[in-house]
This record gives C-alpha cells, structure tokens and sequence, in this order.
C-alpha cells in the first residue's frame, strides 16, 4: 500500500526511526496488527522524528513551520526549533564541489576560504572568504551529494502524504497536493541562483522608500562571477544578529530606548513595504536572518524563502487588519471567504459566530495591549475549524509577521505593531486606491470608460434583442436549493402513492358491490391487498423521515 512497506534500506531506516519515537499508530501498523485512525504524531516526536531522518526532512520540517495555515501552533514552534540543527561537512568535500563549480582555479579567484564553516543548514552551508581584490565574501555551498538524498527522499516523502491523507487533517486538505508544493520547493532551494535572483529584487524595491531612510537598510550584493546553482557568494556583512547587538554608548536611557525604537521602525516600516506594497517579501525574518551592522545600519540575511502576495490579497489582507481593529466579526468573515479558495461548503454563520467568540476576549483591551500576530494565527485556526482552506501564501505571511513581532519584542519590549502602521495606513490606501502613479492609473481609468461607452451600444442593442425574440437564457445558481428540490419531489412522491392508494380502495369496493363471483372477489381482496401494502409503507416512510408532525 505504501512505499514504507516496501524491502529498501532507507525504507527500513525510516520505520526503524519512526518506530524508535514511538508513534503508536506506526507501531501498530509495522507489527501487523489493527491500528486505528492514524494521527499525527506529537510535535515533539514529530520533530525528533525529522532530525534522525536527515537533512532533506529538516527542510521538509522549516517549510512545515511556515505553514500554520495547516499545523496548530504548538506544531509550528516546535518545527521552528530545526533551524541550525544540521552538522557542518567536512572541508575536504566542500573543497571539491567548489572546484567543480567554478570555470576558473580556485587560487585565480580567492586569497583564501576558511575552512571551517560558519554556519550549516539542511541543504548548504556557509565558509568566510576573500576575493582577489580583498573583497570579503560568504560562500554558500551546497552539501554533497544533497541531490541525490533529495530525489530518493522525495518518493517517500509523497508516500507518506499517502499515509497522513488518512487522518483528520487529511480528509479536510489534500495532502497529495501539499506534498508536491513541499517537494518542489526542496528541488527549488537545490538551484542557489534563484536566491541570488530573490536577494537582488529585494535590494531593488527596497532601494528607495517614503516610509523609511533606504540606506540604513542593507540587502547583501550578489557576485555572480563566482556563483552557480550549487554556490553562491554574497558579501560580507561585519556584524552581530539583532538580539545580541551592543548598540553604542548612550548618555541615558532615553538615548538607549530613542536608538532601539528608531531599529524597530525601521524594519517594520522596511516589512510593511516588502508586503503591503512591493507583495515580494522575505518570509524568514528569524533573529539570526537579521543583523546590527558595526556601522549602525541593519542587514536582512538569507533570502531564499519568498513570500508573495498578489494586489487584490494585499487589499484584503489590509481591510482585514482594520476589521480586527474595530472587532467586527462579520467583516472577519466576510474577508475570509474572499480569501478561501473556491468550491468549499461554509457555514457563514458559525463562521461569524467564531469569529464573535474569537474577538470579545479583546474588548477589554486596549489596541497596545493586542498581539497581532498571534490573532492571525487564531484566524488560520479559526478556518482550520471551520473546513477552510486558505492560499498557501497566508501561512508564510502569518509566520512573517509572527517572526518579525517576535524579534522586535525581543529586542524592543515596548514596540507595538498597531503604532507603527498607523501613520502608514493613509499612505497605504492611496497607493492601493490610486497605485504608484496616479497619472497612469487616472488615464488607464478613462481609456476604460472610453471602452466601455464605445461597447454600451452594441451591448445594450443585443440585449434588447434577445429579450425581444425569446432567445435570452438566465443561468440561475441558487445555493441550498437541491435539499428543497428533493423535500418537494419527496412530497409529490407521497401525494401520488396517497392518491394510487386511495384509488386502489375505491376500485375494490366498486367492483365488490357487483354481484359477488369467484374472480371479481378475488381482484377485489387483491387490489385491497396492494392498497393495503402501499397505505402501509406510506406511514412507515413518513414516520422514519421525522416529519410526521
């Protein structure tokens, strides 16, 4: 049934992992015996579960994590603890893949690499260097042989979206499918071009802002002379991630809190642009993807998680931000099934009435004391609940948003998310109203007005005239009509059974009243015999409906 039962060493691997965390449906499932449901496991079997796995279930694991539009939080905290989990290769192979992916020596290009790496990750790891010109670099190199893991992986990382489509989780979301994103993203990050094509669009959009001093913003420059799909090098930024950083001296404290607000705005005003705006956004702010430079300016490192974000998203995604402001749970839900993918049955109701519930434990709360982030999370719970399936993308904006309020908590405890996108908000609304040029959005506006006045014409002469010669044809879709449809036909059925009963009834006593013979006595017994039958299963299928009364 599954590629887990089959004789393969790394088939046996991973029953034997999983077996050794105990995961009880598993368990039973590899000892032959009756297992019931499965479940997922528990967070922390799940992720101890990835580790022993290996690298290729690591990252499968960090993109899980950023995905809470499908896992509980408690999931997605403990998923986010694989970061940095993963030992360093040994030089010596590092070395070689480097060789094979530069067209030139390795001698002609570099002053020197140091050995040991700096950091390590599932699919790369990273080593300080310096260029010919005395240019310092990060090298991100590609693990060795990481390709192949990936592609014998990937076979049973599907399989086992066959196994979990079982559960709960998934009958309510198509697990098939699920694997396959995750299963293209792995291949993806495999190509390191693509994050140097990622790291160099985010330096361009935020190049230049109104909302915040661009040059005290610092996105890393790609060298791609020295980069390919398996290495890339980026340049090297001297100093420490953000909640480690010493910020100078200052004469008070007023000067310490003044330095570490002006750092928060910074970067929420530099994210709020990335998603309200640009829809093209790092999607991994984490504590050791942000860094204090010695300079005093605030790096954004690892860029090759992207989120995006469509206009029309945007816009919801902004009057959402408003409606769990104002605690309106109808708008809550209303943007909600704007944002649900289509073809799903919901109950708008209980919808709204979770909603109701979810927002009137903040009534008593003052807007600084609300934890946006955590009440998007309760909104991907919300529709988890409720069957609701949400575009990927909002998990990842969720989890960037959580990660980002998390950071500038850390490192400013008295920051509040509401107080730095209020003076945005205005700006945001024309932008979205008017675009980046109003100019061009006012001469797009009339050349489609002049379309349609040309167009009216016509339009309105074919419909008078399909009115006039009986051709028109309305497609009505009215919902919750085929329960109506059946109750009526259910009813007509009955009606017509009553009248053929009560017809059988009168046909045998007409013909009973005649002089009685052999067989008219007997047509009569049979027809007061079938009239009998049907009267009878008539009051049974009413009283078995309910609907007697």
């Amino acid at each position: 049934m599954f590629a887990l039962t089959q004789n393969t060493s790394r088939q046996r691997e991973i029953a034997e992992v999983v077996l050794r965390n105990g995961w009880d449906y598993m368990r039973g499932l590899m000892t032959g015996s009756k297992a019931d449901e499965p479940r997922l496991p528990t967070p922390k079997v799940f992720r101890n579960i990835l580790i022993e796995l290996g690298p290729v279930y690591v990252k499968l694991g960090q993109l899980l994590s950023t995905r809470p539009d499908l896992l509980s939080g408690k999931y997605i905290d403990a998923l986010t603890d694989l970061q940095g989990r993963v030992p360093a290769v040994a030089w010596s192979e590092v070395e070689t893949l480097i060789r094979q992916e530069l067209s030139r020596p390795l001698e002609e290009l570099f002053i020197n690499i140091e050995q040991e790496a700096i950091a390590a990750g599932s699919i790369g790891q990273v080593h300080r260097a310096t260029l010919k010109n005395g240019e310092q670099v990060a090298l991100k190199v590609q693990r060795p042989g990481i390709e192949q893991v990936v592609e014998q992986d990937i076979a049973l990382i599907k399989n086992l979206a066959e196994l979990v489509s079982l559960t709960d989780f998934g009958k309510d979301y198509d697990i098939v499918a699920l694997a396959e994103e995750f299963t293209s993203a792995l291949e993806a990050e495999l190509d390191f071009t693509s994050e140097g094509h990622y790291t160099e669009t985010l330096g361009r959009n935020l190049s230049s802002s109104r909302w915040f001093e661009p040059k005290q913003l610092v996105i890393p420059k790609v060298y791609w002379e020295v980069t390919s799909p398996k290495l890339l090098t980026l340049e090297w930024l001297e100093g420490t991630p953000i909640l480690e950083a010493k910020l100078p001296q200052a004469r008070n404290n007023q000067d310490i809190y003044s330095q570490r607000q002006a750092i928060t705005t910074l970067l929420f005003r530099a994210f709020f642009q990335q998603i309200y705006l640009d829809g093209f956004f790092h999607a991994d702010p984490h504590p050791g993807n942000i860094f204090y430079l010695q300079d005093g300016r605030v790096a954004l490192l690892d860029c090759g998680m992207i989120g995006r974000l469509d206009p029309r998203t945007q816009q919801i995604l902004t009057e959402m931000l408003l409606a769990i402001v104002d605690l309106d749970a109808q708008r809550c839900s209303q943007l909600t099934l704007e944002l649900a993918e289509a073809g799903q049955p919901v109950s708008i109701q209980k919808l709204t009435n979770d909603y109701d519930r979810m927002l009137r434990k903040y009534y008593n709360l003052s807007l600084e004391e609300i934890n946006f982030s955590e009440v998007f999370y309760e909104i991907l719970q919300l529709a988890r609940n409720n069957k609701i399936r949400l575009p990927g993308n909002l998990g990842l904006y969720a989890k960037t948003l959580a990660n980002l309020e998390g950071v500038s908590r850390g490192f400013n405890p008295e920051i509040n998310l509401l107080e730095q996108i209020k003076p945005l908000m205005a700006d945001l609304f024309s932008r979205q109203l008017f675009g980046k040029s109003p100019l061009e959005t006012f001469l797009r506006t009339a050349l489609d007005l002049k379309s349609l006045s040309l167009r009216s014409p016509r339009l309105t002469e074919l419909f008078l005239d399909r009115v006039t010669s009986e051709t028109l044809k309305w497609n009505i879709n009215v919902p919750d009509l085929k329960p109506l449809r059946r109750s009526i036909d259910d009813s007509a059925n009955r009606l017509s059974f009553s009248i053929v009963v009560g017809s059988l009834i009168m046909g045998a006593a007409i013909i009973s009243t005649g002089s009685p013979t052999p067989q008219i006595s007997l047509i009569s017994n049979v027809l007061f015999a079938a009239a009998s039958f049907l009267g009878l299963w008539l009051i049974v299928s009413i009283l078995r409906s309910g609907q007697f009364k």
